[in-house]
């Protein structure tokens, strides 16, 4: 359990790591293309600026854009108490509890720190599950917000807005600007064009191997806290026959949850911002506490 836990953290940070580096050979391609050496420290610059505000406003506007209403202890008392429990014995605050009107099974965490956090459950989900089902999937949602998963996940999220961001801006001046490149070095505009494909899609499939290592880690981070992985297992196989996919549909905030709430949920593994959930429920069973 231990040795899962510390491999998950490592390849985390190794990915984000390699996100990193990523930016900054794009935007060292960019600015010998464009002649412009200045390039990489306003790309920097920018990086920092989008990274605060996702970090500072990315929790209210997750919880907006999905439609969740924060409850009182007398709205439910069963998730409440779920989640002040688990937060006991994880030594974190209690954080604010919502709730989405929303028939699907699903659940999310949000917040930059344990002191500012939120977990989501969906109407669907308080209905269907038992209690025990109930504080496996709480206690995965506490994993991540004593994992700061949120913090990693929303540095992820800003590094591949800010890469998409830069590769459209470079192509519309390349295509529709006009701009003259005689003077600048041709290999490297070859080797802009090419990034300018590339580089977002890389920095795509970086952050969903990011965000997929988090779900694993907070699946065994939720079960030490429970010492009860079946009740995780058992409420995930109900998530995966009956459907997580909710009605407000939000890429942005698709990896938050604990399965995929998008339509099509079949897409190639390759592609999803979640580990398969039969991949989930068998490491969970395979789980020596």
């Amino acid at each position: 359990m231990y040795e899962q836990i510390a491999s998950n953290k490592r390849r985390t940070w190794i990915l984000l790591l390699g996100f990193l580096i990523l930016l900054w050979g794009f935007a060292f391609v960019l600015s010998k293309a464009l002649g412009s050496p200045g390039l990489l420290f306003y790309v920097g610059l920018f990086a920092l600026a989008y990274a605060a505000f996702s970090y500072f406003a990315g929790s209210k506007i997750a919880l907006a854009v999905n439609g969740a209403k924060e409850i009182t202890k007398k709205d439910d008392p069963r998730l409440w108490r779920t989640v002040e429990n688990l937060a006991i014995t994880e030594g974190l605050p209690t954080p604010k509890i919502y709730v989405m009107n929303d028939p699907a099974l699903n659940a999310f965490a949000t917040g930059r720190s344990p002191e500012k956090s939120a977990v989501c459950a969906t109407s669907g989900l308080l209905a269907t599950l038992d209690d025990n089902e109930l504080e496996g999937v709480m206690a995965h949602e506490l994993g991540h917000v004593k994992n700061y998963d949120m913090r990693v996940n929303t540095i992820a999220f800003a590094l591949v807005g800010i890469i998409s961001m830069i590769a459209d801006f470079f192509w519309h001046i390349t295509i529709f600007g006009g701009r003259d490149n005689r003077n600048s070095n041709q290999l490297f505009a070859v080797l802009a064009i090419v990034a300018v494909i590339l580089a977002p899609i890389a920095a795509s499939l970086i952050q969903l191997s990011i965000s997929r290592r988090r779900e694993y880690l907070a699946d065994a981070t939720g079960v030490l806290a429970t010492r009860y992985p079946e009740g995780l297992a058992s409420a995930l196989e109900k998530i995966g026959k009956q459907g997580s996919a909710t009605r407000i549909q939000n890429t942005a905030t698709a990896h938050m949850f604990i399965a995929n709430p998008l339509r099509g949920k079949k897409l190639a593994g390759l592609f999803s911002t979640h580990p398969p959930i039969e991949a989930r429920i068998k490491a969970l069973r395979e789980m020596k506490l």
